[in-house]
């Protein structure tokens, strides 16, 4: 009986183990599930992490190239170049290099651009943008119809501001491109590529059947068509050389042929009578503007009265201010309200105005007292050749520049000698007869119009 007895109880106890066990594996079973669970959990989460991390730069990717732009007006285009070189993605560097484009157009931005240009320049480099050569005067090669190592190398040691070329120097469009281009790219700075183009006897390329362009007669006979004739002449001249590569046209005459004893100017300019020569000089202004080529108002104070041909010796005219301002000044005056961007200075004496027989082109009463201030022109003034028998027969190739440079000239065209006129400015700078100050005024206003033509580019 006791023995029996113990046998129910230790089955009891196996049962009661039994159950235990299996609470215990249950509860084991239910745990693992439990971290298994919560593992994946956690390790979608830490995967979701990285995500978030690689959208967070999004937003200010996006708001770098805008905050970039806002800032670009206070800064120069060469700044930001420099600065976009730095961002990563090359889409972008092209997003913020694009707005400075417009940019130009502001005055203040090409007040700027242009400083930091000359801030960047020697005295010499500054010196010879000043002026405007022939290709050889440039080179010292007897012809020129190319431009390869030796053209290369001679804007390299006398970095001058622009070359003329003439008829000699232009045989057929493939070539005078060609001879452009190339000459345009040794340039450090963009050059003012210029020719004499008026139509009428002064017609470097329409005298030329080979280069394909319009030939026009006299201005006096186009401007006996009217206003619009005298527009499409300057529309259709600048379209013409602007293909080749020309930025600057020695054009148009806004002489008034009051002298029927002058044969230099004669049937080149527009009118015999100042009020309809001034109707047509501005209508020729707009039309070179509409094609995009700078153009020049040519020869003040006025060619048309003198007898003498600057050519050959000194021309005077002997009219007095008052009688010029009723008279020469008028198409002058039209020329300037049109947008003319040069005014160039002929070499002609006007005794009762200056008290001497000093040429305009070397006048400070001429060019400052009376264009610049009486005027009101504040473009660029260059001079007329300074090769001609009116300058060289009284003056040194220095002496002749740096009066002109004195009297408020901005850009010297062909001298008798690049390196004399200078060493001329040079030597003036250094004994104080000219200052610095006096250098940077021109060579600012010659970078300002390269920038806002874009002869000169930031990019």
């Amino acid at each position: 009986m006791a023995s029996s007895g113990l046998t129910i109880f230790l089955i009891v106890c196996v049962v009661v183990l039994s159950v235990l066990l299996g609470t215990l594996l249950h509860a084991v079973k239910e745990q693992g599930h439990t971290n298994q669970v919560l593992e994946e959990s956690l390790t979608e989460e830490t995967v979701s992490i990285p995500d978030e991390t690689l959208e967070e730069p999004e937003e200010p990717l996006t708001e770098t190239p805008e905050e970039t732009e806002s800032e670009l007006p206070e800064e120069n285009p060469v700044e930001s170049e420099e600065t976009s070189e730095e961002t990563e993605e090359p889409v972008e560097q092209e997003e913020v290099v694009e707005p400075e484009e417009p940019q130009t157009e502001s005055s203040g931005t090409l007040e700027e651009q242009a400083a930091e240009i000359l801030a960047g320049m020697t005295l010499e480099e500054r010196i010879y943008q000043m002026f405007i050569v022939t290709p050889e005067q440039l080179t010292g090669v007897g012809q020129v119809v190319s431009a390869g190592e030796t053209t290369r190398q001679a804007l390299q040691n006398y970095p001058v501001g622009g070359i003329i070329y003439m008829g000699p120097n232009i045989v057929d469009p493939n070539q005078v491109t060609e001879m452009i281009a190339n000459t345009q790219s040794y340039s450090k700075l963009g050059l003012f590529i210029s020719v004499d183009e008026e139509g009428g006897r002064v017609d470097r390329l329409g005298s030329n059947s080979a280069m394909g362009t319009t030939s026009f007669p006299a201005m006096m006979t186009v401007g006996a068509s009217g206003t619009e004739a005298a527009y499409n002449a300057g529309l259709t001249i600048g379209n013409d050389i602007q293909k080749f590569g020309f930025n600057l046209d020695f054009a148009p005459v806004a002489d008034v042929y009051s002298n029927s004893a002058n044969t230099v100017i004669g049937d080149r300019a527009f009118s015999t009578d100042p009020l309809e020569a001034a109707e047509l000089v501005s209508a020729a202004v707009k039309g070179f503007r509409e094609s995009g080529v700078l153009c020049t108002l040519k020869h003040f104070p006025g060619h048309g009265d003198t007898a003498a041909d600057s050519h050959n010796g000194m021309a005077v005219s002997n009219k007095t201010e008052s009688e010029l301002q009723s008279c020469e000044f008028l198409p002058f005056r039209a020329g300037i309200t049109a947008g003319a961007e040069f005014v160039m200075i002929g070499h002609i004496s006007l005794p009762n105005v200056t008290g001497d027989q000093t040429p305009a082109t070397m006048s400070h009463t001429v060019v400052t007292g009376l264009l610049r201030e009486k005027l009101g022109f504040d473009g660029v003034v260059i001079t007329d050749a300074m090769n001609m028998g009116a300058i060289v027969n009284y003056y040194s190739a220095g002496e002749a520049a740096v009066a002109s440079v004195k009297a408020g000239v901005d850009i010297i065209l062909a001298p008798s000698s690049l390196s004399g006129a200078v060493s001329g400015i040079q030597s003036a700078v250094a004994s104080g007869e000219l200052t610095e100050e006096r250098i940077n005024e021109s060579v600012m206003r010659i970078l300002m119009l390269k920038l806002e033509r874009g002869i000169i580019t930031t990019e």
